[in-house]
């Protein structure tokens, strides 16, 4: 089961990055002549084998286009999500009293308010860009990695060999850098897998609600958005970039769950 889906995501990562190489239609090419036509097997051609859509774009062509938006945007939210916290975190754990507080009380509102609410203020009073839709990205979540972060920072900082380093006199930023985050990194990782399908899901709901990835640059989530009112008509449409979106959370799913058993270490003593 991990095999297939390392195999299937692997496939769809590979494809989506030579897609400009692969010999297929240009994903915002327009040709209204092609409109709606069925997948191959269903009385499509070779031309189009997913088919197309209400204006005779290339669902293959943009399912893969797709893919390199949808896939980067969510890697993009991961890395400055899990970097934020994971210094925050660390910070408070480690030196505690008003710096401890001050970033506890920041992940209280921060968990106490739907992150959703925030973004769509956030697209209202700043517009659509992709700036915004990136910074939206890494702003959630952080929190999540603050806290595991912190927890851990605390208890690696009762360590011996954290305890021999300050009494030397070693820096604090040495002491994370080099001591404590190589002992927090394995359940961090974990972590950052699992939120990977959240921030891919919030990429898509937003841009399946026009506030995302615009037009024409295709994304799964926009994708969705577009067929929908051609779902009798056209189903093929939504049921292509929805399918794929399902997959490979299933399978970054599968990727995190298997690297939590490996790094648990209370697995090997039962």
């Amino acid at each position: 089961m991990l095999l297939l889906a390392w195999s299937m995501l692997a496939a769809v990562i590979v494809l989506a990055l030579l897609q400009p190489w692969l010999g297929l239609p240009d994903p915002a090419a327009q040709r209204l002549t092609d409109r709606l036509q069925p997948p191959l097997g269903f009385g499509g051609s070779w031309e189009h084998p997913l088919g197309t859509d209400h204006l005779g774009r290339d669902l293959l062509s943009r399912l893969l286009a797709g893919a390199r938006v949808s896939l980067g945007l969510a890697s993009l939210g991961v890395v400055i999500s899990l970097t934020l916290g994971t210094v925050l975190g660390l910070l408070a754990g480690f030196l505690r009293g008003l710096v401890d507080q001050a970033i506890s009380f920041a992940i209280d509102v921060q968990l106490s308010v739907p992150f959703l609410v925030i973004a769509l203020a956030a697209l209202t009073l700043f517009g659509t860009g992709l700036p915004v839709l990136i910074a939206l990205l890494g702003l959630s979540g952080w929190e999540q990695y603050a806290r595991l972060a912190r927890a851990l920072s605390l208890r690696a900082s009762q360590e011996l060999y954290v305890v021999a380093a300050r009494s030397l006199g070693v820096s604090t930023t040495r002491i994370l850098w080099r001591h404590i985050l190589p002992n927090t990194a394995a359940p961090l990782l974990v972590l950052a897998t699992l939120q990977f399908t959240s921030l891919l899901f919030l990429e898509s709901a937003l841009s399946f609600l026009g506030l995302g990835v615009q037009p024409p640059t295709p994304s799964w989530g926009n994708m969705l958005g577009d067929a929908r009112n051609y779902l009798q008509i056209g189903p093929w449409a939504v049921l292509f970039p929805g399918l794929t979106l399902l997959l490979v959370t299933l399978a970054v799913n599968a990727t995190g769950d298997w690297l939590r058993d490996v790094t648990d270490p209370t697995l090997y003593r039962r």
